[in-house]
């Protein structure tokens, strides 16, 4: 059966997420990886799904896994970018905000790519300029908005641009609490749901070059026609890095503002200190 780009992330996010959704609630073993940072089998069955779904129909292809690395030719022109359990801390704590997230990186771009919520029976895709969620079969497209005022603030470490930008300092900015409702949602589903109109925005300092946590959502992001720059506004990939996406332009020159109010405040702190 002859798979076009989409259909192939969809089935594969949809591997993933079976296998997700049938651990739920089951005693997991964890695997460190990093201090704070761990696996459990989930993820590595979740990973084997999706990776016998994109080698059974591409064996040619690339791939990035979150748990088994890079296999293939690191020059490929198209790589699958897979991370089979985003929120893996939630999950282990039988907390249900998870995303299963496979996207494909072709040349410079990412051309096509599924987030799914297995626990909602939700799915997210985008893929020839379109953007969906998927229930039930259903396909609806995907339509930002800013009218909930909800912005997500990834909390989790690394802080590349820390002590100049500080997530924490951004959820203590008046004038950012006056205006949006701060969440921590700590999983990338986040930026699907901006997508969807679920979240206004979402705010990250972290890496999210070739990052097999950010590529799905961002791509969904850009599909839907989302405002989606660098931390501080600058294109993707850039500059300080980051990552900032929004609804709408208004909603993103809002936070904009809040992001420069700490860059042009760093001087003054530095002083300030003994």
């Amino acid at each position: 059966m002859t798979h076009t780009d989409p259909d192939l992330a969809i089935a594969a996010a949809e591997a993933g997420a079976a296998v997700v959704r049938a651990r739920y609630g089951d005693a997991l073993d964890r695997f460190d990886k990093a201090p704070g940072d761990f696996a459990t089998v989930a993820d590595l069955e979740s990973e084997q799904a999706i990776l016998d779904v994109l080698r059974g129909a591409r064996p040619d292809d690339a791939v990035l896994g979150e748990e088994s690395g890079h296999t293939g030719s690191r020059s490929a022109d198209r790589t699958w970018l897979v991370d089979p359990l985003c929120g893996t801390l939630n999950y282990a704590a039988r907390t249900p905000l998870v995303a299963v997230n496979v996207a494909l990186r072709t040349g410079a771009g990412i051309t096509a790519a599924a987030a799914a919520d297995p626990l909602a029976g939700e799915l997210f895709w985008a893929g020839d300029g379109r953007a969906h969620v998927r229930r039930d079969g259903v396909d609806e497209p995907l339509l930002p908005s800013g009218r909930s005022r909800l912005v997500d603030v990834d909390l989790d470490p690394p802080f590349p641009n820390a002590p100049t930008f500080d997530a924490l300092r951004l959820l203590a900015d008046p004038e950012f609490t006056a205006r949006f409702r701060p969440r921590v949602l700590s999983t990338t589903l986040a930026l699907a749901w901006v997508a969807a109109g679920r979240r206004a925005a979402y705010v990250t300092d972290r890496d999210v070059r070739d990052s097999v946590h950010f590529a799905s959502g961002i791509a969904l992001c850009q599909a839907a026609g989302c405002v989606v720059t660098g931390l501080r506004g600058q294109p993707l990939h850039s500059g300080v890095g980051g990552l900032l996406a929004a609804a709408d332009a208004e909603t993103h020159a809002a936070l904009l503002a809040a992001v420069e109010r700490q860059f042009r405040a760093a001087p003054e702190r530095a002083t300030a200190q003994p």
